[in-house]
Order: C-alpha cells, then sequence, then structure tokens
C-alpha cells in the first residue's frame, strides 16, 4: 500500500483493546484484562498466519490483514507469516479434505501473498513489519526431529477435542493424519516466533482457535511462558449466511481474480442492516464518522450514504484511490452520466463483465440488428420503432435514424459497442472482425 497517511487509530479510545472491541473484532482471546494491559503498554511483537492454497488472499483474510494494520498503527510490530509449509497441507476443513497442490504451486503462490500482505503494513519505523515463511524453520526438521521435539508435548485426547478436528471424524470424510497434524505445525510456527522475535500475540478468525491455542500451550509447556491470541468472529450476513461468498465463489483481493469493479460493486450491494458493521471492521472511519453515517441510513436508506462509503473507502485500501475512481467514472459512464471513451479497457469490461451481450461482424452494425442481436429488442420491427420514439443510445449518444450504421471509429477500444434503451436497459456488443484484426 502506497499511502499510509489517511489511515490512523480512532483517537477518542482509550487504547487499541477497546477500538478492537468496539468494532466488533473480538470474539474469543486469552485472559482479556491481560491482553488488554500487554497491548496498551511498550510495543510488543504479534504475528498472522496465511496460507498459499490459492494464488490470492480473499475478504476473511482482509479481516485479518486490518487488524494487524490496526495493532501496527497503534505502535506494535507486526510479523506477517506466509507459510510455505503449512501450505503443502492445509488446514482442515469441516468436511473434506483438502487437494494437495505442488510445491512449485505453493511456492509461486507463497510470493503472491507474501506481495498482498506486504501491500498493507508498514516495513518503516521503529515498528516495521517483517515477512517469514515457516518453511525456512520445518523444511531442515527430519520426521523424527519434529517427533522428538514438538510431537512430544502434543496429546492426542486434546488434539482430538479441537473443535475442526471433531467435526472431520464425525463426517463420511474422516481426517488424514496430514491434516491432523496440521495444529503442530502452527503450534511450532509461533514457538519459533517466539523465540525468534519474542512475539507475543497471535490473530486469527475464531474458526482457528483450536490452531491459535496449539501456539500458546506449547510456548507454555516449553518455554513455562504465557503468551495470547486472539480470534476475530467470522463475518456473516444478518440472514447467517457466510460474507463474501456467493454460489461458492470467493471475493478475491487479487485483480487479476475479481476486478475492482466488481470488488466496488460487492460493497455497494451491502445490506442496509449489515453496513454499519462493515464499515467498523473494514474501514479507518472513526466512531463519529460511522455514527453519522448510521444515522444517515437509518433516516435516509433510499440515498444509501453508506453503501457509497463502504464501497469506496474498501476499494481504496484494496486496490488504491485511482482505481476506485475509475470504477465510479466507469459506473457513472454506463448510464450517460460520463465519458466511455475516456475509460481504459480492463475497467471497461470489468463494467460490462454482467451486461447481456452479443457478437457480430464488420457488416452487422446497423443499429436495428444490434438491437436484436443484443437482446434489447424483440423484433427489427420493435427496434425500429424505439429508435424511431428517441429510446436508443450507442456509447451514450442517441440514435434518431433506424436505418443508421455505426462507424468503425465510433467503436470502444476498436471492438466495443455500449447499447442502452432508456435509461436504465444496457447490453454490450463487441465485433468480432476487430478483435481479430487487433490480435
Amino acid at each position: 500500500m502506497a499511502n499510509f497517511g489517511y489511515q490512523d487509530n480512532d483517537p477518542t479510545f482509550a487504547n487499541i483493546w477497546q477500538e478492537l472491541k468496539w468494532r466488533g473484532l473480538v470474539h474469543v482471546s486469552t485472559d482479556e484484562a491481560e491482553l488488554e494491559k500487554l497491548l496498551a503498554g511498550a510495543p510488543i511483537t504479534y504475528y498472522c498466519g496465511f496460507d498459499p492454497t490459492a494464488p490470492s488472499l480473499h475478504l476473511g483474510n482482509l479481516v485479518q490483514l486490518l487488524v494487524m494494520r490496526r495493532l501496527q498503527l497503534a505502535g506494535h510490530r507486526p510479523l506477517g507469516l506466509v507459510g510455505g509449509s503449512t501450505g503443502m497441507i492445509g488446514d482442515p476443513r469441516p468436511n473434506a479434505e483438502r487437494t494437495l497442490n505442488t510445491k512449485d504451486t505453493v511456492a509461486e503462490w507463497v510470493g503472491s501473498l507474501q506481495a498482498q500482505v506486504s501491500r498493507f503494513l508498514s516495513f518503516e519505523g521503529s515498528n516495521a513489519a517483517r515477512m517469514v515463511n515457516n518453511l525456512d524453520w520445518t523444511a531442515p526438521l527430519t520426521a523424527i526431529d519434529f517427533l522428538r521435539v514438538v510431537g512430544k508435548h502434543f496429546r492426542v485426547g486434546t488434539m482430538l477435542r479441537k473443535e475442526t478436528v471433531a467435526s472431520r471424524l464425525n463426517s463420511d470424510e474422516g481426517i488424514s493424519y496430514t491434516e491432523f497434524s496440521y495444529q503442530i505445525l502452527q503450534g511450532m510456527d509461533y514457538l519459533q516466533l517466539y523465540r525468534d522475535f519474542g512475539c507475543m500475540l497471535q490473530t486469527g478468525g475464531s474458526d482457528q482457535w483450536g490452531n491459535l491455542t496449539s501456539g500458546t500451550d506449547l510456548i507454555r509447556k516449553v518455554e513455562g511462558k504465557s503468551v495470547h491470541a486472539l480470534g476475530t468472529p467470522l463475518i456473516t450476513n444478518t440472514d447467517g449466511t457466510k460474507f463474501g461468498k456467493s454460489e461458492g465463489n470467493a471475493v478475491w483481493l487479487d485483480s487479476r481474480m475479481c476486478s475492482p469493479y466488481a470488488f466496488y460493486q460487492f460493497w455497494l450491494n451491502t445490506a442496509d442492516t449489515d453496513v454499519v458493521n462493515r464499515l467498523k471492521v473494514f474501514t479507518f472511519l472513526t466512531q463519529a464518522e460511522i455514527e453519522d453515517i448510521a444515522t444517515a441510513v437509518a433516516e435516509r436508506p433510499f440515498a444509501r450514504e453508506g453503501q457509497r462509503k463502504l464501497a469506496y473507502e474498501v476499494t481504496s485500501l484494496v486496490h488504491g484511490v485511482e482505481a476506485t475512481e475509475r470504477v465510479i467514472a466507469a459506473s457513472a459512464a454506463l448510464f450517460g452520466n460520463g465519458d466511455l471513451a475516456a475509460l481504459d479497457k480492463p475497467t471497461l469490461q470489468a463494467a460490462t463483465a454482467e451486461l447481456p451481450s452479443a457478437t457480430v461482424q464488420m457488416n452487422e452494425l446497423g443499429i436495428v440488428d444490434l438491437m436484436v442481436a443484443s437482446g434489447l429488442a424483440d423484433s427489427k420491427s420493435a427496434a425500429r420503432r424505439t429508435v424511431s420514439e428517441g429510446g436508443v443510445y450507442v456509447n451514450n449518444e442517441k440514435v434518431l435514424d433506424p436505418e443508421a450504421t455505426i462507424p468503425e471509429d465510433e467503436l470502444l477500444h476498436g471492438q466495443y459497442i455500449l447499447l442502452r434503451r432508456g435509461k436504465k436497459n444496457l447490453a454490450t456488443v463487441e465485433v468480432l472482425d476487430f478483435v481479430r484484426r487487433a490480435d
């Protein structure tokens, strides 16, 4: 992240722990009073781990990234761990074994995730962040060393009672020894970071609580020291559905997997009942600012002020202000309130990706044929009538002649046409001949 100047914690709270609580980011923790005291004192080192089980992080990971950033803004020292070793296994899912990826794939994804995590932390100053990879300390271990040095401190009965393990044991799928051992590896990570950096806190999602406490228990047994863990709540929608997923697809932070336009639209579509909580979790707006927005949402829900502010703030955090401004411009331009020709090709493609579409040849650019091909008119006669009545726009320019043909120099990026019928009915046309010419 290039610019941290607009990020800060809310100074009206007594300490960072109180702000985390207000934002709804504390679901479970070790000794709360001790942890609050620790975070209100001298800088400590803390960490959060991210496994490369995909080429990108997603919205669930964004919660952890912003918790890390808030703690760093409070003066504490972050360690961003991307698990080159744990990523080859993956933490146990509730109902099925993970597919094991190749070592080369995991290594590639480690690099991608390290770059993503790095954008949310500052690597300058007295509390500069560090990136670490658990493959550095697990790869040299032999199986015998692992069992003797680490495995002996774990009790099978305790491991079986961990929620993720217990749910898998009761499923038809069962659980392999590979995934069963994951909690030992994560516990070993915490021990290693405690020894190397004096790490005193691990953060993660509350569904990882069993793995988080594996580390605190291991450090207590091996070093005789008390360290801490913080589990954030799983973010769900008011109706109970899992946040950030639609038909099984995660909302990714990588712009190649989820465009800034689609990302912005995701937040813009937040329900009124969820928007205030999302502002607390995913933005750096102060309590006073969010309370003002909450009033606006309650009194003027039709204005969608909360959703627009949420979409702008989070998209700016993840993709930058410039990309966010392009997205807003694209949204306006689609409905005639901006310059379509000024949109870059990726933004235009993303903005029109969900619209009805058609493909035509270069000799099929008559407006009537385009209206029918795109589905904006049921028949040529209906298309002619709509054009004659002034209800058809090509690239936001009104067309009144049913015999009109779209000239080549009016195609967006040499290959696209945006059609609009009335105020809200949109469709895109891709001209295949110009695609081939461009290639």
